[in-house]
C-alpha cells in the first residue's frame, strides 16, 4: 500500500528594490500577505539589488526604474539579460510608463512591467505570472508597446476568429483597448473574476503568453476598433 505524499507549498521568495521606504513597506505588506510569497530581502539603490540578489537568491526581484547608485533598467540587464550567470526573474515596478522604458525593460529581460498605481491584485498576479514563465504588464500599457512593438506577430492561420465565442471575442477587443479586468467587469456586467478567466481561455484557444498577445490577434485580424 503506498503513503500519500504531501506536496508542500512553494513559497515565492522575494526582493524589493525601490529607493523609497514607503513603496517597500506597501509591496510588504502586500506581498508577505499571500500564503505562497516571502519578502527576503530590500534594497534602496540599483547596486544594492545586484548585490543582495546574488547573495539572497530570490525567486523574483522588483525593481523600480528610478534609483540612486544604478537604474532599474540596468539592474534587470544584469540579473536577468542574456549575459547574467545566475538568471533572475525581474518584475519592473514604476511610476513612469514611457515607451521606451518599456521597450528597454523587455530587452533587458524583465518579465513583467507595472505601473504602480496598478495596485494590489496585479503586483501579486505580476509575480505569479513571471513564476509560471509568464510576462504580465499593466493593461493600461498593453495598446501604447503594441502600438510600438517591431514587427508584431499576427495570429496563426490555424486560430481562426470563429476559435473564440461572441464574449470571448468581445472581451479581446476590451483587452486590445488596455482595459483591466475589474474594467472589462463592469462593461460587461460580469465580475473581475469572470472577466479573469474569459481571458484565460481567449489566451490558451490563441495560442498566446499574455494581454499583448491577445491585443495583437485582435489588431492583426482588424477587430480593434
Amino acid at each position: 500500500m503506498h503513503r500519500a505524499t504531501t506536496v508542500l507549498p512553494v513559497t515565492i521568495r522575494i526582493l524589493l528594490a525601490d529607493d523609497q521606504e514607503s513603496v517597500r513597506i506597501g509591496f510588504r505588506l502586500i506581498l508577505d500577505s499571500q500564503p505562497d510569497m516571502e519578502v527576503v530581502g530590500e534594497a534602496e539603490d540599483g547596486r544594492q539589488a545586484v548585490e543582495l540578489a546574488e547573495q539572497l537568491k530570490p525567486d523574483v526581484v522588483l525593481a523600480d526604474i528610478r534609483m540612486p547608485r544604478m537604474d532599474g533598467l540596468e539592474v534587470t540587464r544584469l540579473l536577468a539579460g542574456p549575459e547574467a550567470a545566475h538568471p533572475v526573474r525581474v518584475v519592473v515596478v514604476t511610476t513612469f510608463g514611457l515607451d521606451e522604458y518599456v521597450h528597454t525593460a523587455l530587452h533587458n529581460g524583465a518579465c513583467g512591467f507595472l505601473l504602480k498605481r496598478s495596485g494590489p491584485t496585479l503586483l501579486v498576479e505580476a509575480v505569479r505570472a513571471a513564476m509560471a514563465g509568464d510576462t504580465l504588464i499593466s493593461p493600461s500599457l498593453t495598446v501604447s508597446l503594441l502600438q510600438h512593438v517591431q514587427g508584431a506577430r499576427r495570429p496563426r492561420a490555424a486560430q481562426p476568429l470563429e476559435a473564440l465565442t461572441e464574449r470571448e471575442t468581445e472581451i479581446a477587443r476590451l483587452v486590445a483597448k488596455g482595459l483591466t479586468n475589474a474594467e472589462i467587469g463592469a462593461e460587461l456586467f460580469i465580475s473581475a473574476g469572470t472577466a479573469k478567466t474569459h481571458i484565460a481561455n481567449v489566451q490558451r484557444k490563441l495560442d498566446v503568453r499574455n494581454r499583448v498577445g491577445i491585443a495583437a490577434w485582435v489588431w492583426g485580424n482588424g477587430l480593434a476598433e
